[in-house]
């Protein structure tokens, strides 16, 4: 098993400028183990795709939660983790430091930090108070004794202010801030995608598996895009394939869906491998 400082190098070396790599979100150790089997370079963990594996929402996971679940991903693969740190898990600048902290502590290599306050009627953090809830991570993770590339997310497009002038604004304040990485949850317009790169000087990570959305990884990479993960759209894939092969049974009485389930030789090839 590779150790956390080898990871972390494995995972700077992919934020290299001119590479685009795509970066997948396992939901359980299952998920990590096969999703390293099938070539991926590095994971990204997903708190909706956690949750919905706990029978619960995204906003209702805890820090107590979250933190074993990454170690248990953390330890299930040699591939660097990345992880979904939500808004930090407290609204204060050293809710978020702590979080880095402790996140870290499981054996994560990277995380992220958004600006959404879950907050119906204020669902983002003043860009002020968001900028130092960044600075504040990025302090944490740089007394961390290897490179942690922490991203920032500005999250306008995903509570419903799809304000591309305010995104850009949030982002440019992140990176002074110091962040590695800059996120956009929610943006889909190939324009506004190459706006955002534009815009500033960091890895850009962009957000794929929304329905109906186009672009291909060439495509992104053309338009500047560093990074590219999935959210819990693999989570919710599966979660699909469930319903839809349980209804199948339970409404017409038929099997067709055990023809594309995986051997369980196969599992057991991969979950016996070193």
């Amino acid at each position: 098993m590779k150790t956390q400082l080898e990871k972390a190098q494995a995972f700077v070396d992919l934020h290299r400028r001119g590479n685009c790599f795509v970066i997948p979100n396992p939901w359980d150790a299952g998920s990590a183990k096969l999703l390293q089997h099938l070539g991926y370079q590095a994971l990204a963990g997903t708190s909706a795709g956690f949750a919905f594996s706990k029978a619960k929402t995204d906003p209702t996971i805890t820090i107590a939660e979250m933190l074993p679940h990454l170690a248990e991903l953390a330890a299930a693969t040699d591939l660097p983790l990345s992880a979904d740190l939500q808004s930090g898990f407290g609204a204060a600048p050293e809710d978020a430091a702590r979080t880095i902290v402790e996140a870290a502590a499981t054996g994560i290599v990277g995380g992220s930090i958004e600006d959404a306050t879950d907050d119906p009627e204020a669902p983002l953090y003043d860009i002020e108070l968001a900028t130092d809830r960044i600075r504040a991570a990025v302090e944490a993770a740089r007394g961390l004794p290897f490179k942690f590339m922490l991203t920032a997310r500005a999250e306008n497009f995903r509570v419903g202010r799809p304000d591309l002038a305010d995104t850009i604004r949030r982002l440019q304040a992140y990176q002074e801030a110091g962040a590695d990485v800059l996120f956009a949850p929610g943006i889909a317009k190939p324009d506004d995608i190459a706006a955002v790169v534009r815009a500033v000087d960091r890895p850009v990570n962009f957000m794929a598996g929304a329905p109906g959305l186009g672009l291909t990884v060439a495509e992104l990479a053309a338009l500047g895009v560093a990074r590219v993960s999935l959210g819990a759209s693999l989570a919710r894939a599966a979660y699909g394939a469930l319903v839809r092969d349980a209804r199948e049974v339970r409404e017409k009485g038929t099997f067709g869906y055990a023809d594309d389930a995986l051997p369980a030789a196969e599992l057991n090839r991969v979950f016996t491998a070193p």
